[in-house]
C-alpha cells in the first residue's frame, strides 16, 4: 500500500522518536517487548503520537471516531448517562476525550434533558489535546466550560459515570506467538514478540514469554492450543486499567465503547495474525514500525479479559452489547426524529451518519459497549434489549 508522504518537519519529528526508541532498546540489552515499543510510539512525552502535536481526529487527521461522525452519537449516549448519574452521583469523567467533540455535544444534550453533571472531568495527558478540547467546548458550549476540569491522574475515589470511547484499543499490548520450537504440537511453546535494533532499524525478535505474559497466555482457556506460528495480543495494560477502578469507584459505572470481541472470537483459530492495526491519514495498515509518532497503533479489545479483571477487582458486569443495539436502545431514532424528514437537506446527512454508526458493515457490529460498576441494581437502558453478556 502506498501511504501519503509526510512533510520534512514531520519526518524529522518521527526520526527523533525512532532514535529515542532505538536508544532505549540498546540500553535494555538489544530487546524490548512490543508493549514498551507501543507505549513509546504513542505516549513518549512530547514525542509520541498522542503526546505530540499531530492532528489525529477528523477529516484532516488519521481516523474519524463516532462523535466526529455525528452529534447524534453523543446525544443518544446522553440517555444512558442520565440514568447512571441519577443512580449514582452527578459527576462524570471522560477518559481520552479526543478533540472534545463528545464532551461538548454530550454536555449540551444533558443540559437539554435538565441533567447536567456538577463536574465533568477529562483525563487526558496530552497538552495539545487538552488545548484542542478546551477550544472545542468553548466554541460549541462556551457557557458549560466552567463545569469542565482536566485531570492529571485517576482520582483516589469517585462516584458517578466514567466514560471511555476508543481508549482501550490504544493501550499497549504484548505480542505473543505460539511456536513449534519444542516440537510438541499439543503444548506449543509460547514466545513474546519484541523489538530489536539493527543497523538503525527496528526488527522483530522473539523470546520465551516472561512469567506474567506466559501465565495469561496459558490461562486463556482456548479450547484447542493455537497452531504453531499463531500470533495474537494480550492486553495487560487494559485489564490493569480496568481493575484499578475497583478500588476507586464507590457507586457508579464505567461505560467503555470500543472495537473487539469476546475471547472465543478474539482467539479464533482463523485469526492467526492477531488484530494489530495502524492508522495513518485514513489508511489502515499493519506496519507498526512505520513513522513512529506519526501514526496510531491499535489492537482490538478482548472483552472477556476486561470483564474478568473487573470481577476480580469487585466490579459487576452491568451489560455488554453491540454499538448498534446500544444506540437503538438509547433512542437513536428519536434523536433523528427531531429533524423532520421533509427537511431533507438537514435530515439526510444525519440519517446517513447514523447508518454508519449502526450498520453491521460499518461500526454497528464490530464496536461493542460494556458497562461495569458498583452499587447499581437497575437494568441500564442501553442493554435493555440484546444484552450479550452471556457470550463473554
Amino acid at each position: 500500500m502506498k501511504l501519503p508522504k509526510p512533510d520534512p518537519d514531520a519526518l524529522a519529528y518521527s526520526a527523533a522518536l525512532k532514535r529515542r526508541i532505538g536508544d532505549e532498546i540498546e540500553s535494555a540489552g538489544g530487546w524490548i517487548g512490543f508493549d514498551r515499543f507501543m507505549e513509546l510510539a504513542l505516549y513518549a512525552p512530547g514525542m509520541g503520537y498522542y503526546s505530540g502535536g499531530a492532528r489525529k481526529f477528523g477529516a484532516s487527521g488519521d481516523f474519524v471516531t463516532a462523535p466526529e461522525i455525528s452529534s447524534a452519537f453523543s446525544r443518544t449516549l446522553a440517555a444512558q448517562a442520565v440514568q447512571i448519574l441519577a443512580l449514582s452521583a452527578p459527576q462524570m469523567i471522560e477518559v481520552g476525550a479526543g478533540s472534545g467533540r463528545l464532551a461538548a455535544d454530550l454536555l449540551l444534550e444533558l443540559e437539554r434533558r435538565v441533567a447536567l453533571p456538577e463536574r465533568y472531568g477529562i483525563l487526558d495527558l496530552s497538552g495539545e489535546l487538552r488545548e484542542r478540547q478546551r477550544a472545542t467546548i468553548g466554541q460549541r458550549a462556551a457557557h458549560l466550560l466552567e463545569r469542565v476540569n482536566w485531570l492529571d491522574r485517576l482520582p483516589e475515589r469517585f462516584d458517578g459515570l466514567v466514560l471511555a470511547n476508543e481508549v482501550l484499543d490504544a493501550m499497549p499490548v504484548h505480542l505473543v506467538r505460539w511456536g513449534n520450537e519444542f516440537e510438541d504440537l499439543e503444548n506449543p511453546a509460547i514466545f513474546e514478540r519484541g523489538v530489536g535494533w539493527k543497523n538503525d532499524e527496528f526488527v522483530w525478535s522473539d523470546r520465551p514469554a516472561e512469567v506474567r505474559v506466559l501465565e495469561r497466555a496459558k490461562a486463556l482457556g482456548i479450547e484447542h492450543p493455537p497452531a504453531p506460528g499463531y500470533l495474537s495480543e494480550i492486553g495487560l495494560a487494559s485489564t490493569d486499567w480496568t481493575a484499578a477502578w475497583g478500588s476507586i469507584l464507590g457507586k457508579g459505572a464505567l461505560l467503555l465503547i470500543d472495537y473487539g470481541f469476546p475471547r472465543h472470537e478474539y482467539y479464533h483459530w482463523q485469526r492467526d495474525a492477531g488484530t494489530l492495526m495502524c492508522h495513518y491519514r485514513h489508511h489502515a495498515h499493519g506496519e507498526p514500525f512505520y513513522l513512529p509518532g506519526l501514526q496510531d497503533i491499535t489492537a482490538h479489545v478482548d472483552f472477556t479479559a476486561i470483564v474478568e479483571s473487573g470481577f476480580a477487582a469487585g466490579l459487576d458486569l452491568l451489560g455488554y452489547t453491540t454499538q448498534a443495539t446500544f444506540l437503538l436502545n438509547c433512542g437513536l431514532t428519536e434523536i433523528l426524529a427531531r429533524t423532520p424528514a421533509e427537511d431533507y437537506l438537514n435530515y439526510l446527512p444525519q440519517a446517513q451518519a447514523a447508518q454508519k454508526l449502526i450498520s453491521p458493515a460499518e461500526m454497528g457490529e464490530l464496536f461493542k459497549v460494556i458497562a461495569l460498576g458498583k452499587g447499581i441494581d437497575e437494568k441500564l437502558i442501553g442493554f435493555a434489549q440484546g444484552d450479550r453478556s452471556a457470550t463473554l
